[in-house]
């Protein structure tokens, strides 16, 4: 039994890890007491010494002196202001309206705001909770089949992954030794193609079963002009005149100032427009671009600062903070109790996170002193068909643990296959191997 225990403890306890996990407990509990249990058995079995838990306090607070987890209260606070501030609300509504008339309108409008809310949010909750409340009873009652509806506010809802600030990127960019900043510039395009790809989903439905995504009928629309016109020409014109502005301005200042100013000159308009009774915008062009322009300026506020290289990503955090409090402020939806329950949820999931980092360093120090990692290498390198076959083994296990457990636990398990194919040569960017493999899961989430 001893020689037995001896040669297969790091598979023994890679398995109770595994089932402790499926079967639901705390993962931050179950990393740490993985770890620590195996290490006393493995000290006991003469495989490690005792001088090396002392490391543990080290790794500890290593941890808690990291600045780059700074970003993460940071990002869930933001998203937690916005979306008890109705943000979500007045997306959700003003593109629905804007998009109404078309065939699968309402599908549209929920991917357009799924992105929208996962570059201001990064909270995958926050995103699916909202549209789910708000969007799934107007779909069911507009006649959108069933499937459709459910899968879309899903599948949008998990843009948070991947589309920054996303709070897995945080995570993964810490485990692995790599820039948050990297992470992000290389998730913005990807998760944008994922967005595209949904929509190109909902309209082929639309065209293959056109009664599963039916068109907002006319009583529904309510953003029209007095004579009945919908307003999309004087719609057209203000976001034709705002990218010409922003093309010229780049003569004279970097692109994303550029684009920023213009966009604040077309918000200018739009509310001129509406308090002094102008009438030379539409009412549905008034709406989507008071509406539309403060998340993008947050957008740009957070990600435009970080992408030119301003801010780091906890200062870009920070700056998204705040300007989510003014956000709150203008919107007259500031409050004490509204502050006292971001505040209370962004200990609580800050925590969360720092307390799986911390169980997972735990885990991680016991399972590489008895040969953990070199087990795990054997194990995948000897996988017939090469890193072909290494690749469709690595998706297989994301995509069945994905679907099993929240991602936080997934992240432990993922950066040990990213650190094996980094060692090996099978991965020579794990940043591309890290967002093309983010975009798997929700995708086929969505589908199913």
């Amino acid at each position: 039994m001893t020689a037995f225990l001896i040669a297969n403890l790091a598979p023994l306890m890679f398995a109770a890890l595994v089932v402790f996990l499926l079967l639901g407990y705390p993962v931050a509990f179950s990393l740490a007491a993985n770890g620590l249990f195996f290490g006393i058995i493995a000290i006991d079995l003469g495989l490690l010494q005792p001088q090396l838990l002392q490391a543990l306090p080290e790794r500890v607070f290593g941890i808690m002196r990291n600045d780059t987890l700074l970003a993460i209260p940071f990002f869930t606070f933001m998203g937690l202001i916005l979306e008890r501030s109705g943000m979500a609300e007045d997306l959700l509504e003003t593109i629905g309206q804007m998009f109404g008339p078309v065939r699968g309108g309402l599908a549209y409008a929920v991917v357009f705001v799924g992105a929208l809310l996962a570059a201001t949010t990064g909270v995958v909750a926050a995103s699916v909770i909202s549209m789910g409340l708000i969007s799934l009873p107007i779909m069911l009652r507009y006649g959108y089949d069933r499937r459709l509806a459910a899968g879309v506010i899903s599948a949008s809802g998990t843009l948070a992954q991947i589309i920054p600030p996303s709070l897995v990127l945080i995570v993964m960019a810490d485990q692995l030794g790599r820039s948050v900043g990297d992470m992000y510039q290389g998730a913005f395009i990807p998760g944008l193609s994922l967005a595209a790809l949904y929509a190109v989903f909902v309209f082929v439905i639309s065209i293959v079963k056109p009664e599963a995504a039916p068109a907002l009928p006319p009583e529904a629309l309510t953003l029209h002009e007095d004579d009945g016109r919908a307003g999309y020409p004087s719609l057209a014109a203000i976001a034709l005149l705002a990218v010409v502005a922003a093309y010229l301005l780049t003569y004279w200042m970097p692109a994303i100032w550029a684009a920023g100013l213009a966009g604040l000159g077309a918000y200018l308009v739009a509310v001129a427009d509406r308090l002094l009774r102008l009438r030379v915008l539409s009412r549905l062009a008034e709406q989507v671009v008071i509406v539309m322009m403060p998340p993008l300026a947050l957008i740009f506020l957070v990600l435009g600062t970080i992408f030119v290289g301003i801010a780091t990503p906890t200062e870009g955090g920070a700056m998204g903070a705040s300007g989510a409090l003014i956000m709150a402020l203008v919107k007259r939806r500031l409050s004490w109790s509204l502050l006292r329950q971001a505040m209370n949820s962004t200990a609580k999931l800050s925590s969360f996170v720092i307390f799986i980092l911390i169980g997972s360093s735990v885990f991680t120090l016991t399972f590489r002193g008895v040969n953990g990692d070199l087990w795990v290498e054997s194990l995948l390198t000897s996988l017939p068909g090469g890193q072909v076959g290494f690749l469709i083994v690595v998706i297989h296990v994301r995509l069945r643990i994905r679907i099993q457990i929240l991602w936080v636990r997934v992240t432990v398990l993922w950066v040990c296959m990213l650190s094996l194919a980094d060692t090996k040569g099978i991965c020579i960017r794990p940043v591309n191997f890290t967002i093309h493999f983010q975009q798997v899961v929700p995708f086929l989430k969505g589908m199913v």
